[in-house]
């Protein structure tokens, strides 16, 4: 147990905890210089215990910055970007960063907004979460801030930190079709270019990997398109399915928040999951663990993406002229009891 003290935590108190020098916790915080994975956790620990506060008011003074990021997510009403902006702002925390949270709204004059308070050096730098690259504010400005993308928006203007929604999406259909499905239907995405986002694009596609790679035909009536990616959508998506009086075996949701609502429609329908339906949704957010059934998913490190996202943007800041990055984050496919059996029923009947 450290000692008890009075007053604020210094850097060198932090240094004393973690066994380490002042100028390593400096660079935890700065990302100035690599530090060993091992020794930043035993840092950051040090930090959380004694409830280490940087001094950003002279830090900026030293380094022209304002010591606030801003964060910018389209939709914070979602499961996915509540967990994933804690994490967020969690990672900037740890580096000495305030946080100002927007929400875009599939607006993208708020990213634009956004961009010009950066260049008025009201923030620091920006991590921005756009839908279409086609809307974008990083498609139509050749004079950006430092900025950092999440998502699977693809371009190589700026830093992006993404997980491949493909790769992700055909490793959940390979394990549906593992589990007897043939009929598998899509809530998230269509085949409409006009339609699409980045993200349906690709899962879409990962999607059609499996089924091609397993030899099975594709009906795109299965495909339903929604948006926002909320509960809502996901209920409205299967009573899609059903007026279309097209057969499934199986739905993938685009997101977990989708799938929840997959789940309350399909059970209002009479439609046992995992007995006649199989469901797999995409991010694993808390709530996945908490369904009934719960519900399979395909997962990543939160913490990690995270962690990666806010190392980039102050290395951006830093070194506005390095070579653009892109940094993939693993993913897995956490198989739940929402496919546990095999599918027996094909619905409609």
């Amino acid at each position: 147990m450290p000692k008890e003290r009075s007053g604020r935590a210094t850097m060198k108190d932090v240094a004393a905890l973690a066994g380490v020098s002042a100028k390593t916790v400096s660079n935890v915080l700065t990302g100035t210089a690599v530090v060993r994975p091992e020794t930043q956790q035993r840092v950051e620990a040090a930090m959380r215990e004694l409830d280490f506060v940087p001094n950003l008011s002279a830090r900026g003074l030293r380094n022209g910055r304002s010591g606030v990021i801003a964060i910018a997510l389209p939709d914070l009403a979602t499961a996915f970007s509540a967990d994933m902006l804690h994490h967020l702002v969690d990672a900037a925390h740890q580096r000495g960063y305030a946080v100002q949270i927007e929400e875009t709204a599939l607006e993208p004059e708020r990213e634009r907004d956004l961009v010009s308070r950066a260049r008025q050096h009201l923030v620091d730098g920006v991590v921005l979460n756009p839908i279409r690259i086609e809307d974008s504010v990083v498609d139509r400005d050749d004079r950006l801030p430092p900025v950092v993308l999440i998502g699977e928006v693809e371009q190589h203007v700026t830093d992006r930190v993404l997980i491949d929604s493909r790769a992700g999406a055909r490793d959940a259909v390979a394990h549906l079709i593992a589990r007897g499905a043939r009929r598998i239907a899509a809530i998230g995405g269509d085949g409409r270019a006009d339609h699409a986002t980045a993200t349906s694009r690709l899962r879409l596609a990962g999607m059609l990997d499996a089924l091609a790679a397993a030899g099975i035909e594709h009906d795109a009536r299965r495909e339903i398109n929604v948006l926002p990616w909320n509960m809502a959508a996901g209920a409205t998506g299967v009573g899609a399915l059903m007026e279309r009086g097209v057969a499934f075996d199986a739905v993938l949701c685009f997101t977990d928040s989708i799938a929840v609502g997959a789940l309350h429609a399909l059970a209002s329908a009479g439609i046992r999951v995992p007995d006649d339906v199989l469901v797999c949704g995409f991010d694993d957010v808390e709530q996945s663990r908490f369904t009934t059934p719960e519900l399979t998913t395909v997962s990543f490190d939160r913490h990690e993406f995270a962690r990666a996202t806010i190392a980039l943007l102050e290395e951006r800041m830093t070194a506005r002229d390095a070579p653009v990055r892109a940094v993939a984050i693993a993913h897995r496919v956490v198989p739940r009891a929402s496919t546990q059996a095999a599918p027996g029923g094909h619905f409609p009947r």
